[in-house]
């Protein structure tokens, strides 16, 4: 039997935040229909989810075997390394202006454009290494907005870090979050070498010393999509 296949069809908007059109890729089922509802994953780094990720073709698969609730996936593209910086990085001098996009113009957008429930526990950030470090800072930021977030070897710094202590309102985030365990020497696109698996691990005790919602693993290998790819498969359905 066939798995019927989603559409992936891009889409520009213009950010007033991040004066830019910033461009999204937008999934949707096989059998998307105005009279359903949709929960939403929102992805940065989001060619690199479809690419290498092959989210659209696993949502395909999950949705065909009703495993996961109804779906509609954005991925949102970088430009270039520079650019990925800029935005995702907590130092990065767009950082805060993306974060108030994703909160303050796609959101409503999306609301609007897609039957969406309009709910904070129906929307969910995803992101890979500095994609889930600005994902996880939204979600801390907006967390009436965003009610899941799932990190996949995120970048950890003190700011990181002094965010999730300072955090307060626990009970509206669900959090799922890996690392690998070999990512103690990771070569980071500014060209230094980064011990990523310490400041996860702290990061963990954080997390689980609060009341979140809080789903944490170590896999077998190191900083890429080799391990990425198929781990979310389990990240799907345990969010969806």
């Amino acid at each position: 039997m066939e798995i019927p296949k989603g559409t992936i069809k891009e889409h520009t908007i213009k950010s007033k935040e991040l004066g830019e059109e910033v461009l999204l890729l937008i999934y949707l089922p096989a059998n998307f229909s105005p009279l359903y509802k949709y929960s939403l994953l929102i992805a940065q780094d989001g060619r690199d989810y479809f690419q290498l990720g092959k989210i659209g073709r696993l949502a395909d698969e999950y949705l065909f075997e009703r495993e996961i609730e109804n779906l509609i996936i954005i991925g949102i593209p970088y430009k270039d390394v520079e650019d990925r910086r800029r935005k995702y990085h907590p130092d990065g001098d767009q950082h805060q202006q993306y974060i108030r996009f994703l909160a303050h113009e796609l959101v409503p957008f999306l609301d609007q454009e897609f039957p969406t429930y309009h709910m904070g526990s129906t929307r969910a950030l995803i992101g890979d290494s500095l994609a889930a470090t600005v994902s996880l800072m939204t979600a801390l930021h907006y967390p009436h907005t965003f009610g899941k977030v799932l990190l996949q070897s995120p970048y950890v710094d003190e700011q990181v870090m002094e965010m999730v202590k300072s955090f307060t309102e626990t009970e509206h985030l669900e959090i799922y979050h890996i690392v690998g365990n070999q990512e103690t020497a990771v070569q980071t696109t500014n060209g230094k070498i980064s011990d990523f698996l310490s400041p996860n691990r702290r990061l963990s005790s954080a997390l689980t010393e609060k009341t979140f919602t809080y789903f944490y693993d170590e896999f077998n290998g190191d900083h890429t999509w080799t391990h990425w790819q198929p781990d979310l498969k389990r990240a799907l359905k345990m969010m969806f």
